[in-house]
């Protein structure tokens, strides 16, 4: 098939759209395959700014760190304000060392969801779930709306963690909903893991202080078809739908255990890794192993296991190994605190918040380069991506370091937008979706 071109004007540029095999949606958390590299694609683009290659910015009303999700020519994302904003603690860059804040933030608030034009950026709709004060409260770094929604490409899936699971129709119908009990987190810190979808079955992990639980939902009608208790505390990391040749399983990461469910929620394997005292980052595979890790950076054990594919029963690490029949590899200090790791091409990217990035062979897990610096003062949140021979870092304060792929550390350099970002982009279509503190850029390649 022949590449097709098709000029849209923007910005006094040209926009050039070709034909390619890119990412024609982007359902869930870090996209479809939960890692964030994709398909290169000439569109793409590598530089950015304010004024360069943007094709458009929209405001969107509301704080929320859930990341944006594209089906169609919609993307859709979630939001919170308050009538009383100005009175309430609002979030920064940097570490924070603290517990949250057990106090209810001030005015009614209001949970929103909205799809925008993925071509125009016009808003097309938006929805309110729920008005009113919060049940409980939040680590001033998070917010309301933290969970990514999910679509299945006929419905859209919204989790408020401590308020409800929404189901719309792609038009803004509301199709079904479900309450949640709040429960008390760990210091208050408030809930941010995403809902998955996968073959009719919506997963909710809700792992909090009280009574922690996996559940699943029939995505048509929001039925809950089985629902398994945790003996597990407080964790944000969003489950995977690890599918391999031998099966398929729900993956979930936590700091007693990490288990593989399969789509009854009936237990297949766990193991005691070890993990970290907060659980953010979020499984996925690659290569066909199984990459799970857990890095508070306070902790001396910062565990990146390798998993193969087959496990049964308990496949925990005896001490002093570092293998097993099932675990390929393994880390004891190589996990990071908030961000996801990445597999590119050969190498599994470990992005630190306090702005270091190492790398190891994906394969084997053999160190490539250990830690090296961004310039000092960079933070990271949001989880790094890759397309066209690069490795992208967005830090809080706005700022992309745009990284050469592979095995030697080089910065190539640094694309500016203004605002705070904690939210994980989208990629689709040739089309880089950045959501920062107030507005969401839809950035592509522009040809003059």
């Amino acid at each position: 098939m022949k590449p097709q071109v098709i000029a849209t004007t923007c910005l006094g540029l040209t926009l050039l759209t070709l034909n390619t095999g890119a990412e024609s949606s982007w359902p869930r958390f870090r996209g479809a395959t939960a890692n964030g590299s994709v398909a290169d694609d000439p569109r793409l683009p590598v530089r950015w700014s304010e004024t360069e290659n943007v094709l458009w910015k929209t405001e969107i009303r509301g704080l929320g760190w859930s990341s944006p999700v594209v089906t169609g020519n919609r993307v859709f994302l979630t939001g919170v304000y308050s009538e009383e904003d100005s009175a309430n603690e609002q979030p920064k860059a940097g570490l924070y060392l603290g517990r949250g804040r057990q106090e209810i933030p001030k005015g009614t608030h209001h949970w929103l969801t909205y799809a925008v034009d993925l071509q125009t950026g016009k808003i097309a709709w938006q929805k309110e779930a729920h008005q009113g004060r919060p049940a409980v409260g939040r680590h001033p770094k998070n917010t309301y709306a933290s969970e990514t929604p999910a679509t299945d490409g006929e419905r859209l899936f919204v989790l408020f963690g401590d308020l409800g699971l929404y189901c719309y129709d792609l038009e803004g119908g509301l199709v079904w909903s479900n309450t949640i009990d709040p429960k008390q987190t760990l210091y208050d810190y408030g809930a941010a893991g995403s809902p998955i979808v996968h073959d009719g079955q919506v997963i909710v992990l809700y792992d909090n202080q009280e009574t922690s639980y996996i559940a699943s939902y029939d995505a048509r009608t929001g039925t809950e078809t089985w629902r398994q208790p945790r003996e597990e505390k407080s964790t944000w990391a969003t489950p995977f739908i690890w599918e391999h040749d031998q099966r398929t399983e729900i993956i979930t990461s936590g700091k007693q255990r990490i288990r593989s469910y399969d789509l009854k929620g009936s237990v297949l394997w766990e193991m005691d890794g070890r993990m970290s005292n907060l659980i953010i980052p979020s499984p996925f595979a690659s290569h066909g192993m199984l990459y799970v890790t857990s890095g508070y950076f306070a902790d001396s054990h910062r565990p990146v296991y390798a998993i193969k594919p087959g496990a049964n029963g308990d496949i925990t690490l005896k001490e002093g190994e570092t293998t097993n029949q099932f675990i390929a590899w393994y880390l004891p200090r190589g996990g990071p605190y908030n961000t996801s790791p990445l597999v590119h091409g050969d190498v599994y990217y470990t992005l630190l918040d306090r702005g270091m990035m190492s790398a190891n062979d994906a394969r084997t897990g053999e160190e490539l380069y250990d830690r090296e610096r961004f310039p000092v003062g960079a933070s990271f949140t949001a989880s790094p991506w890759a397309y066209n021979g690069r490795v992208f870092c967005l830090n809080e304060a706005g700022q992309t370091y745009v990284l050469t792929a592979g095995r030697k550390f080089n910065l190539e350099h640094t694309n500016d937008l203004d605002g705070l970002c904690l939210a994980t982009p989208a990629i689709v279509d040739g089309k880089l979706l950045i959501r920062t503190a107030t507005q969401l850029y839809c950035l592509t390649e522009m040809v003059r």
